[in-house]
């Protein structure tokens, strides 16, 4: 469906003792994705229960321009750039359908 804002999130196993220097590689490269006219942010998350597991959020405009910059030698660069930290993860994609504000955003 075209229009709805598309969802993308990342659960990624990072190799022990290697999450501080992905953090701070993930840091350098985020450009490679929100400076794509199609991405509207991005943002890096820590679990609070699970050691070395952070978790990917990057919303698009649309899915068809987010499969565009999926197959694009940018996005390729910026994966072999983060995979070295990498031991597991899996990738969930979704259409936002509604979002309502928290009281702190009023």
């Amino acid at each position: 469906m075209t229009g709805e804002r598309f969802r993308i999130m990342l659960r990624m196993e990072i190799k022990p003792g290697l999450e501080p220097e992905f953090e701070r590689v993930w840091r350098e490269v985020g450009d490679s994705v929100t400076g794509h006219p199609a991405n509207l942010g991005q943002w890096l998350s820590r679990s609070a229960d699970e050691n070395g597991i952070y978790y990917i959020v990057s919303d698009w405009v649309d899915e068809p321009l987010f499969r565009q910059f999926e197959t694009s030698d940018r996005h390729l660069e910026h994966r072999k750039k983060l995979h070295p930290y990498r031991s597991g993860g899996s990738m969930t994609t979704m259409h936002v359908v509604a979002h309502l504000p928290g009281g702190a955003s009023r």
